[in-house]
C-alpha cells in the first residue's frame, strides 16, 4: 500500500439539454480529475437526479415521475462511468440515483443506489441502507441490498451514503475497509454538518480514511434536491501520521469543483498498529455498556 490521490466532487445539477450534454459534462468533470492525478473518484448522493431533467421539467418536477426517469437512464449512465474508469485508469463512485432494476427480494420501490467502478471493467454496487425521514415518509425510497467493501487496486473500499453514516454499527460493520466512502446530499448547513460529523467519527472509530462528496447549490426543478449546502472532504482519525484535525482536505462550502487530497494507506495500517489511541481495536470493550443505565433522581 502506499500513497493515492483522491477527488471528490462538491456537485452542482445542472438542467441538461439532451443526452451528449450529461455525457460531455461527466466527461469534463473525469477528465480534469485524472488529469490531476487522482485515482479515485467520488461523486455525491443523488447526483443522478439530474437525469431526471432529459425527461422534461415536468418530469423532473414530479416527485414520483423523477424517481423511474432517473432510473431509466442509470444503465447507459454506468456504461459511459464504465467507459471513463478504463479510458482514464480511475476508479469512480458515480452518483447515486433511484434505482428499480435487481431490487433484493420482496422490494418493490426505488432504492438509493451508488454504483462503483474499477479500470479493469469491474463494477459494484451500494444501495443506502437507512432512509432519512424525506425518503420514506415522502418519497418512499426504501432500504436496498446489504452493506458490501470492494477489495480494489486502490485497497479495501466501502460506501455509506449519507444518513448511513451517521450511524456507528453501519461504519463498524465495514471495519476491515481502508477508505469509507461518503456521498452525500444536504438541504441545510445543519444537514452538512451531521454528516460531515459522522464521517469524522467514522474515521475516528474505524481508523481509516472517509471521503464525503455533496451536491451544491440551487436546482429549482427538483422537489427532491431543490436547495442543497455542503462541500466535499477528506478525512482521517487524529493520531500520527494525519494531520492533528483529522482533516485531510476540505473545499469551500457550496463552491462547485473537486477537492483533492492525498492518502497513504500505509498510514491507515500503522495507525492501526500502533496509533496514540487503538478504537477500532478497542471497540469489542463496550460490549455491554451501551445497555440502558440506571436513571437515578438527583432533585
Amino acid at each position: 500500500m502506499g500513497g493515492m490521490k483522491i477527488a471528490t466532487a462538491s456537485y452542482p445539477l445542472d438542467v441538461l439539454p439532451d443526452w451528449a450534454g450529461y455525457a460531455h459534462k461527466l466527461t469534463a468533470w473525469v477528465t480534469e480529475a485524472a488529469g490531476n492525478g487522482a485515482e479515485l473518484l467520488v461523486f455525491p448522493e443523488y447526483g443522478a437526479m439530474e437525469l431526471a431533467t432529459l425527461a422534461g421539467l415536468e418530469v423532473a418536477g414530479d416527485l414520483e415521475a423523477s424517481l423511474h426517469a432517473v432510473a431509466d437512464r442509470l444503465e447507459e449512465a454506468d456504461a459511459l462511468h464504465a467507459q471513463l474508469a478504463a479510458m482514464h485508469g480511475v476508479h469512480i463512485l458515480a452518483a447515486s440515483g433511484p434505482a428499480t432494476d435487481d431490487l433484493p427480494e420482496g422490494v418493490h420501490r426505488p432504492v438509493n443506489r451508488a454504483r462503483f467502478f474499477a479500470p479493469s471493467g469491474a463494477r459494484g454496487v451500494q444501495d443506502k441502507q437507512i432512509m432519512t425521514r424525506f425518503e420514506a415518509e415522502v418519497w418512499d425510497v426504501v432500504p436496498g441490498g446489504p452493506l458490501q467493501i470492494f477489495d480494489t487496486s486502490l485497497g479495501k473500499i466501502g460506501v455509506l451514503i449519507c444518513y448511513d453514516s451517521e450511524f456507528p454499527l453501519l461504519g463498524r460493520a465495514l471495519a476491515e475497509a481502508d477508505i469509507l466512502l461518503v456521498p452525500s446530499v444536504t438541504e441545510a448547513l445543519s444537514g452538512y454538518s451531521r454528516v460531515r460529523i459522522g464521517a469524522q467519527a467514522r474515521a475516528l472509530e474505524n481508523q481509516c480514511v472517509t471521503v464525503m462528496s455533496s451536491v451544491v447549490g440551487q436546482a429549482a426543478w427538483s422537489p427532491a434536491v431543490d436547495t442543497n449546502t455542503g462541500a466535499g472532504g477528506i478525512f482521517g482519525p487524529p493520531d500520527r501520521g494525519f494531520p492533528d484535525t483529522g482533516v485531510i482536505a476540505l473545499g469551500e462550502l457550496n463552491t462547485p469543483g473537486w477537492v483533492y487530497g492525498e492518502v497513504d494507506l500505509g498510514a491507515v495500517a500503522e495507525v492501526r498498529r500502533n496509533g496514540i489511541v487503538l478504537n477500532r481495536r478497542d471497540w469489542a470493550q463496550q460490549s455491554g455498556r451501551a445497555d440502558p443505565v440506571p436513571v437515578m433522581p438527583m432533585v
